[in-house]
């Protein structure tokens, strides 16, 4: 068919968490209801989007790596049009269009009250993301999202169930829900937070389907969020919950509106209600004025707690942000020490708590086929963030839920065999 006839097509570079990743499937989908076909390679595609991340110094880097990458694409040849959208587009405009002339198009932030209606889904069929609100009440002092997304924005509960009812019947079976703070859901529109509530009406959707919940925050979520996780089989056992310090000073500087006494008695209150729930959580290291002791209490915290997922992020100094303007900046030598050292610990915990799955029959979703293994995740583990299952088994079908029995342990993964499906 000569080319003139052909339907335009369009593909993304979509960079930084799943909440970008939702906006990028509202921005391909503004084109296909435009006429354009999707493709995923960006290679002979008439327009390239570079949806972009600002929230660190290496997400910056990455974002401008890959609009370089599409320039030099075009030049070649094999992109007509280039458009760069998302947080570092909002936040370095003028400074982007001046410098990066063969960039057609600059847009910022997506508004998040349009309509949440997207065609493309870019995640596999078998699980999606659901951007339950946008924006942040809090005011940490290290991080730029506030002045990027704006003030906290909620959806309607109905609205996000109806979302969840179309892709299950479109063959999910997992939901995840996502925000910057999905612990403060609704306090905008309901004048209080409803996260249980919205965690109610989805778990009715289907009991053959997980529900997942990301970005809590410490000092907003409600014990009630934790009780329903606990009557609900299929609310993931999942407590995705960033601490960032337990020092009380180093807390009190980054505007944390909690402290380490009541961060232990949530952790113990969690654990208490769901005995099998796993915490995941991150921690900032490097703070600015970070001294020795406060990074040696965060770590015997780290071993004390033994968290089964933890993450650790080197601070990243921001300009624009009050953190950014603090005396005694860390080297990024002594970042990298604290770094390695947690991480170190960290390894050892992981593995130590991954041996009591051995030997158990865990339910768990299959997510691709490798030569001779099937690789799955547990509802203890969140895609692209968490660790895998290698499964040995026949005829298994992705997407679909199987219970498998470990018989071997690593770090971060699991090994193990098909018992039954279920």
């Amino acid at each position: 068919m000569p080319r003139f006839f052909m339907a335009k097509t369009v593909s993304i570079i979509s960079l930084g968490c799943p909440r970008n990743l939702v906006d990028s499937e509202k921005l391909v989908t503004e084109f296909i209801k435009k006429g354009y076909r999707f493709q995923e390679d960006i290679l002979n595609s008439d327009t390239v989007i570079v949806n972009t991340c600002a929230f660190i110094e290496d997400a910056k880097k990455e974002s401008v790596d890959n609009i370089l990458r599409a320039i030099d694409a075009k030049k070649d040849g094999n992109i007509k049009k280039i458009i760069v959208a998302g947080c570092l587009s909002e936040r370095y405009r003028k400074e982007l269009a001046g410098e990066l002339k063969e960039v057609d198009e600059f847009r910022g932030v997506l508004d998040f009250r349009k309509p949440q209606n997207q065609i493309l889904k870019l995640t596999p069929p078998h699980y999606a993301y659901i951007k339950i609100s946008e924006g942040c009440a809090n005011r940490c002092t290290y991080c730029v999202i506030p002045r990027l997304k704006g003030n906290y924005k909620s959806r309607p509960i109905g609205s996000i169930k109806k979302e969840a009812v179309r892709l299950v019947k479109n063959g999910a079976k997992e939901i995840i829900l996502i925000g910057q703070d999905t612990s403060l859901y609704g306090i905008d529109l309901y004048g209080k937070k409803r996260l249980g509530d919205l965690l109610k009406e989805l778990a009715k959707i289907s009991k053959d389907v997980w529900v997942r919940l990301l970005y809590l925050h410490p000092a907003n979520l409600d014990k009630e969020v934790i009780e329903v996780i606990r009557d609900n089989e299929n609310i993931c056992r999942y407590i995705d919950l960033p601490l960032e310090h337990i020092n009380d000073r180093i807390l009190k500087q980054m505007a944390r509106p909690t402290n380490k006494r009541e961060i232990i008695a949530l952790i113990e209150y969690i654990r208490k209600e769901i005995p099998d729930a796993v915490i995941r959580t991150s921690f900032i290291v490097g703070f600015p004025g970070e001294k020795d002791k406060e990074f040696k209490e965060l770590v015997s915290f780290i071993k004390e707690m033994k968290f089964e997922k933890l993450g650790i992020f080197k601070y990243s100094r921001e300009e624009g942000t009050p953190a950014y303007e603090h005396k005694n900046q860390i080297s990024e030598k002594e970042k990298q020490r604290r770094f390695d050292c947690i991480m170190s610990a960290q390894q050892g915990i992981s593995r130590k708590i991954n041996e009591r799955f051995k030997g158990r029959a865990l339910k768990m979703l299959v997510e691709e086929k490798g030569k001779g293994y099937y690789i799955a995740r547990t509802e203890y583990d969140a895609p692209d963030i968490d660790g895998l299952v290698y499964v040995k088994g026949k005829n298994l079908k992705i997407g679909n839920f199987y219970n498998v029995k470990i018989q071997d342990t690593h770090e971060y993964d699991l090994a193990g065999s098909y018992e039954y499906s279920k």
